[in-house]
């Protein structure tokens, strides 16, 4: 009986471990694999820019919560929307816009297996997503995040196919994990939200806002005044950004 119980205090803490070292890897992908753009020479080095990004929304609570907390402190941000979530939460993508902010492309399902089997099928999701935010606020956005990033899926020839369907990538070189780990402590997400700042002058920081991202929200002000103080100027990501995507894949 002890020796069961060992081990499965064994296999826990083992798995505890291994999601603990997952997290960390994925969350310094972007600083140690430099995002690319085309784009380079557009970005003026000496002019320190943030683009706060929100996914996955649109939530009833966070997300309006987040505009709150953007509206009370005179910045805006851009919000990659997922189109299935956008029934019955219409009233907040007529904020997120009316606002002044910028809204994304995140797919229409979020369903990993089903937009990563082919490449016409993530398109085709994307045109879906953006016939919804269409018909509740009139625009057609053509900036795009891949849900979990671009890397090992973006090739040179999958990146000028999404040009030929005027859709341009953005994303990320700085990531508060929250996606990863929502209930992470809103000191910790602040925390990680602000690494490796103080040696860029352009960022694009990834969080979250659907309803499990509370501890986000807690976080919020502090991040953005951190910014501020740090003399950051916050935009939103529009067609004209210059694009940001991880190194492309070799085929």
């Amino acid at each position: 009986m002890k020796s069961k119980l060992k081990c499965i205090i064994f296999i826990f803490f083992s798995l505890l471990i291994t999601s603990i070292i997952n997290e960390n890897n994925n969350c310094i992908f972007a600083a140690e694999n430099k995002p690319c753009s085309e784009n380079d020479c557009s970005v003026d080095e000496n002019k320190k820019i943030i683009y706060l990004t929100f996914d996955d929304g649109p939530s009833y609570k966070v997300t309006n919560k987040v505009l709150d907390i953007l509206k009370d402190n005179e910045v805006n941000a851009t919000f990659f929307l997922i189109g299935n979530q956008i029934e019955g939460k219409e009233d907040v993508v007529k904020r997120i816009y009316d606002e002044g902010n910028s809204i994304g492309l995140h797919t229409y399902t979020h369903n990993f297996r089903r937009i990563y089997c082919d490449e016409d099928k993530f398109i085709q999701e994307m045109i879906d997503c953006r016939s919804e935010i269409q018909k509740v606020v009139g625009i057609s956005p053509n900036i795009i995040r891949f849900p979990g990033g671009s890397c090992k899926h973006l090739s040179k020839s999958y990146l000028n196919k999404l040009h030929e369907n005027d859709f341009r990538v953005y994303d990320w070189d700085l990531d508060n994990c929250d996606g990863l780990n929502p209930q992470d402590s809103p000191y910790n997400l602040y925390r990680k939200a602000i690494k490796g700042s103080d040696k860029m002058n352009n960022i694009i920081l990834l969080m979250h806002c659907t309803d499990m991202n509370r501890n986000t929200c807690q976080a919020l002000p502090k991040i953005i005044k951190f910014y501020k103080n740090s003399g950051y100027e916050f935009k939103t990501i529009t067609e004209d950004t210059a694009e940001l995507y991880f190194p492309l894949k070799n085929k």
